[in-house]
């Protein structure tokens, strides 16, 4: 049997032991574990939907940033299409060679 993290710091402390209401063994007074409301809160529709708003939010500002360093960087065709990885590692070089070009 595995304990929770406030089970097992209860259980550091034979006097509260006792007095806990898990000990008890009552269906009423048995408390959920914090994960196990962790898990309870994030079932709930409600929540699955905010947190979809706060991830389409945040790849719509990923891929604004990619957009925008897409921008600064020269390429043949200038509206030529580039993965992510592509747009970094051109960002690279292009960071290397105005490094070069400033040191020359």
């Amino acid at each position: 049997m595995m304990l929770s993290p406030d089970q097992a710091a209860d259980s550091d402390h034979p006097s509260s032991a006792h007095s806990d209401p898990e000990s008890l063994g009552g269906a009423d007074a048995k408390q959920l574990s914090r994960e196990e409301k962790r898990r309870r809160r994030r079932a709930t529709a409600k929540y699955r939907s905010a947190h979809a708003t706060r991830e389409r939010i945040r790849v719509e500002a990923f891929n604004l940033a990619f957009a925008e360093l897409r921008k600064l960087l020269p390429t043949l065709p200038p509206d030529k299409k580039l993965s992510k990885i592509e747009i970094l590692r051109l960002a690279i070089c292009y960071i290397s060679y105005l490094n070069h070009v400033l040191d020359v």
